[in-house]
């Protein structure tokens, strides 16, 4: 943690919505005129595409059949970590990108599926912005989470978020169901180790939990609407949280515990808006203050 160089961190799963955190995030930014040096998870994976792919077949080969995206085997925690620790003592740090299809293949110059090369960041910035899965991650060698100011979990409840990927690889990847469980069951230990046990350490959680029969989540026929959802909204530490404010800023909110707020589904936007503009004030106010 730095007051002169602050790190946000916005941690969850694939297709969890950190995506659309990411953009909530950026609108504040621009708003509030903060220069955010922003990195993506994607870019501390060990492995590229192909690598990847060759990776998965030795564990197999070999009897391993729970090598994953989620684990400390593919993925740089230590590189992480050294990131946020150097930008949170001097404002810099070292980054790439991970470069995902034929657009940002044109935008960065290197093929689909790879990496570009490491590269400086953060230079004139006022925060670190990291988006993607390990924001909180804590293993016996490598403490992430230590380093990050305002830490934020997003994650649908697990048959939700099983729903929405059954869809994506099926209609986005010719994928059949059989293969999407097996990809499914085969990262479930580190997803258990690796990303469950990030949001017992995250300031901020926003979970968004569906409204109708999602018991069987391998035969849904389609993917529950915001509409069709409550958004759970955890505070780890509830002091300062002006409470009244945010029930009345949002139609039919409630709180079902003194550190949990429930809203409409689709006022996610609208809730992240304003519950974490003031906090990232905050952190530049404090920054301010620093010099």
């Amino acid at each position: 943690m730095s007051a002169r160089y602050p790190i946000i961190a916005v941690t969850g799963s694939s297709g969890a919505g950190t995506s659309t955190v990411k953009t909530t995030f950026e609108w504040i930014f621009r708003r509030e005129k903060i220069d955010a040096a922003i990195v993506e998870g994607d870019a501390f994976h060990r492995y590229d595409r192909a690598e990847m792919r060759q990776k998965m077949k030795e564990a197999e080969a070999a009897g391993n059949n729970h090598f994953s995206h989620f684990g400390p085997e593919s993925n740089l925690f230590g590189d992480l970590e050294d990131l946020f620790r150097s930008y949170a003592l001097s404002g810099k740090g070292r980054s790439r990108t991970y470069v995902h299809d034929a657009e940002e293949s044109a935008k960065y110059g290197v093929p689909p599926g790879t990496f570009t090369e490491w590269h400086d960041i953060g230079e004139g910035s006022d925060l670190l912005f990291y988006e993607g899965l390990h924001g909180a991650v804590q293993t016996a060698e490598h403490d992430v989470a230590r380093h990050v100011d305002l830490l934020i979990g997003v994650a649908p409840s697990v048959n939700l978020e099983w729903i929405q990927k059954l869809h994506r690889d099926q209609r986005t990847r010719g994928y059949s169901t059989e293969a999407v469980v097996d990809t499914i069951l085969r990262r479930m230990p580190d997803y258990v180790n690796y990303i469950c046990s990030q949001f017992s350490r995250t300031h901020i959680n926003f979970q968004r939990v569906p409204t109708v029969d999602t018991s069987n989540p391998f035969i849904a026929q389609d993917i529950p609407t915001a509409d069709e959802s409550f958004l759970i909204v955890r505070f780890a530490n509830p002091k300062g949280i002006d409470f009244p404010y945010l029930l009345s800023m949002v139609h039919d909110s409630f709180m079902s515990r003194p550190n949990t707020l429930v809203l409409p589904g689709g006022k996610l936007p609208l809730a992240m808006q304003i519950i974490l503009t003031p906090l990232i004030l905050r952190l530049m106010d404090t920054k301010k203050r620093a010099y």
